[in-house]
């Protein structure tokens, strides 16, 4: 796919809207929110968005999604999702990150994008000495319990529209473990999940809230990461209709 627009050294990128949302938010309305932005964005009306908040307890599928990795269908709410990959969790005590960039202010590259995105994970849990890894056709950051057993500790699903991504990742800080069982969790059923306070970490939200903004200024560039109006713990990102 080529790039369009004017080259990326005339283009002056705008400060990145950081947002935080304390209840949990219905996906729907968190998925209209982001269509209704990438949209802005693509217009040139609203700036990049990286938007931290939890989900009440539900399941999403994503475009590669196979229906038997649905073991507990009744269990929890599932919602179609047009993310990258399969079934996932998401539920009180995991922090997703929604993250809306416009992919033609940096590299014209979906992989590198989730090399990055990968890497904004590791060094997030690397600030709590937590060792976050990659694994070859893996999606999703790792971590080694010792013994040849790895448990998935993070997740990502991306999506991309004219060289505008959305969607992103989840960090399992302090979720209901137990929940995960009703699916087959992005089709790998041979490894578990972990979270933080699995690990042992007394890690409050707030605490990993700010390892993220710290790792994503590593990773994406502090000069395109810096707070815009004043809404890092503002509850203002109410989603809209598309």
């Amino acid at each position: 796919m080529a790039a369009s627009g004017a080259p990326q050294s005339e283009k002056k990128l705008l400060p990145v809207d950081w947002r935080i949302d304390d209840a949990p938010v219905a996906y729907p309305d968190a998925v209209a929110f982001m269509e209704q932005r990438v949209a802005q964005i693509r217009a040139g009306t609203a700036p990049d968005s990286v938007w931290l908040l939890e989900h009440p307890a539900l399941y999403t599928a994503g475009t590669s999604a196979q229906e038997s990795d649905l073991i507990q269908p009744d269990r929890f709410p599932v919602y179609k999702s047009g993310r990258g990959g399969q079934y996932t969790y998401h539920g009180p005590g995991q922090r997703v990150g929604y993250v809306m960039l416009d992919l033609r202010n940096r590299k014209n590259d979906l992989r590198c994008y989730v090399h990055d995105l990968e890497e904004w994970i590791i060094r997030t849990l690397a600030s709590f000495n937590v060792k976050g890894e990659r694994r070859e056709g893996r999606v999703g950051i790792w971590v080694d319990r010792g013994h040849g057993r790895e448990d998935k500790i993070a997740a990502i699903g991306v999506r991309v529209r004219q060289w505008v991504a959305f969607h992103g990742i989840a960090i399992n800080l302090d979720p209901d473990l137990s929940h995960f069982e009703g699916i087959v969790p992005c089709g790998i059923a041979e490894h578990g999940v972990t979270s933080m306070a699995d690990l042992g970490l007394p890690v409050t939200m707030a605490d990993l809230d700010v390892a993220l903004r710290v790792a994503f200024e590593e990773v994406f560039g502090r000069e395109i990461a810096q707070q815009d109006s004043g809404d890092l713990n503002s509850n203002a990102a109410t989603p809209a209709t598309a």
